[in-house]
């Protein structure tokens, strides 16, 4: 029971994050590439929607839920490469799925799940008020449907293409790089990956960073500006505009970056 809780609050934690710091040697992430490249052909279709069924819908916080749903067999992966999106969507329900004009509402996700897991994928979902898909996972029921097309995304990973690579991902930004188990990946290779955390408005006890991140931040925790390394930014765009202003004054240039 203790480690449920546990497990909850970390998840809980690290939606509702304001940033995470990353970096990460090319190895760790050749490591990953290796182990998914015998993998059996995925069940997702860059060009048309297929719906998944709710099997799990678990409740985190007041605003935050995990959904796990079941891919068509035991056995059967998603298919998601390293760095890539899908899009979600409840088209598939005739009265649901659609924003207050009528129109289909479309949003891209990253999977909690790597894409070695077999018969499953989850996705942590923070619900805003305002959220134009928020409003549609919380209606969300397990038995339910939702429709996924992929893969997406402009970030096509080929190993040995840098020799380290900085990940900064801000609020549900982190979903793409915690897709990598990052508190695992840290204690299994802590010579070549670590993470730092801040936090805005951090609990009681906390002994990471504190307030928002700065360039002196970036440039204790971050691979040093190279022309073989790669900074990865994901986050709610007043986070990645402060951010490429801060690697601009580092002196990172506009082919070290990329933003998803």
């Amino acid at each position: 029971m203790r480690m449920e809780v546990l497990q909850s609050q970390r998840v809980e934690l690290m939606v509702g994050i304001a940033f995470a710091l990353v970096a990460v040697g090319a190895g760790t992430a050749y490591y990953f590439y290796l182990s998914n490249k015998n993998k059996p052909k995925g069940c997702l279709d860059p060009e048309n929607f297929k719906k998944f069924k709710l099997v799990k819908r678990t409740q985190l916080s007041h605003n935050v839920a995990k959904f796990r749903f079941d891919l068509p067999t035991p056995t059967s992966v998603l298919g998601l490469p390293i760095g890539q999106h899908m899009s979600c969507s409840f088209i598939f329900f005739s009265n649901r799925g659609k924003d207050s004009q009528g129109e289909d509402v479309i949003k891209p996700y990253t999977p909690t799940t790597l894409d070695s897991d077999v018969g499953y994928f989850e996705l942590v979902i923070k619900m805003y008020p305002q959220g134009r898909m928020s409003h549609h996972f919380r209606e969300m029921r397990e038995g339910d449907y939702l429709a996924v097309k992929g893969p997406k995304g402009r970030f096509k990973y080929q190993p040995g293409q840098v020799r380290a690579f900085g990940m900064l991902a801000g609020g549900t930004g982190i979903t793409p790089m915690f897709q990598e188990e990052l508190a695992n990946l840290a204690c299994s290779f802590p010579n070549r990956f670590n993470v730092y955390y801040v936090l805005n408005q951090p609990p009681e006890g906390w002994d990471g960073g504190v307030g928002f991140v700065s360039k002196e931040i970036l440039q204790a925790h971050c691979p040093a500006p190279a022309s073989d390394i790669q900074i990865l930014r994901c986050g709610p765009p007043p986070m990645n505009k402060a951010m490429a202003a801060h690697l601009e004054a580092l002196g990172y240039a506009p082919q070290m970056q990329f933003q998803f």
